[in-house]
């Protein structure tokens, strides 16, 4: 029978790399001997304690690696300015089904409207359910696309996107390049279709993608490839950066003077 031996415990507990459960099993047994715990009930109690500090840790490093704007999150998204459809529409893909279905969302609206604050949102809410997708502007992903291909790396920089079960490409309707940079997109989305999931804000309806893609053939068979399996959102509301700036401007305009016979 093994005797009772707190460094030995300590050791291994550190060997086993069960930071929790080392942290905190003193007072867990303190609690366990007052409420009269049996065993396996202290056992489960330690077991809970380091499984919830490994998720809350694992959450924390996906978000970071996520490279998501983390200031854009529910807390501050104000559903309330946007359409009961959309605002229906976004609380469904919490549940992150479409994730397992690998289907694409897309949202389209004017500059401002909430698109990026609103995907970006969803995107980490499903991080801290426990799903892995990853942040880029449209822009930027074509360039490093580009780059791969230039040095002969771009099958390899395609599996690597492909880890992630969702690819979160911001600002497509801004990518206007050349048709080399272009062909580089067409082939990140033709090798995550029906694969894994791409979650797009683009201010350019489906009728004016052949400025992106600069070929009306290539625009149809993209646009195909991410709307065979999809939820599409429309924002059209006002610009947010709008309201706000009225709003600031008409919160600083004087009040009209008193009595002045110009009430109509």
């Amino acid at each position: 029978m093994a005797q009772e031996n707190p460094a030995a415990l300590e050791k291994g507990l550190q060997e086993l790399c069960l930071v929790a459960m080392r942290a905190q099993y003193e007072a867990v047994a303190r609690q366990a001997v007052a409420e009269s715990w049996t065993y396996p009930l202290y056992l489960l109690e330690l077991v809970q304690q380091e499984c919830q500090q490994r998720r809350h840790k694992r959450i924390e490093r996906w978000l970071k690696e996520s490279k998501l704007p983390l200031e854009k999150n529910w807390q501050t998204l104000d559903l309330k300015r946007l359409p009961l459809k959309v605002a229906q529409q976004l609380r469904g893909l919490l549940s992150g089904d479409f994730l397992d279905r690998q289907e694409n969302v897309l949202l389209f609206g004017p500059p401002g409207s909430g698109k990026t604050h609103a995907l970006c949102a969803l995107s980490q809410e499903l991080i801290r359910s426990g799903r892995r997708l990853l942040f880029t502007k449209g822009g930027l992903l074509v360039q490093e696309l580009l780059a791969a291909k230039r040095d002969l790396r771009l099958p390899a920089a395609l599996k690597r996107l492909g880890q992630w079960e969702g690819l979160v490409i911001d600002d497509l309707g801004y990518v206007q390049q050349s048709r080399e940079e272009m062909e580089v997109l067409f082939t990140l989305l033709a090798e995550r279709y029906e694969r894994g999931s791409v979650l797009v804000t683009s201010n350019l309806p489906f009728s004016k993608w052949e400025q992106i893609f600069k070929d009306p053939m290539t625009a149809a068979a993209a646009i195909d490839r991410l709307v065979h399996h999809s939820v599409i959102v429309e924002m059209n509301v006002a610009s947010y950066r709008m309201e706000k700036a009225r709003k600031h401007k008409g919160s600083n305009e004087p009040a009209p003077s008193q009595g002045s016979g110009n009430a109509g």
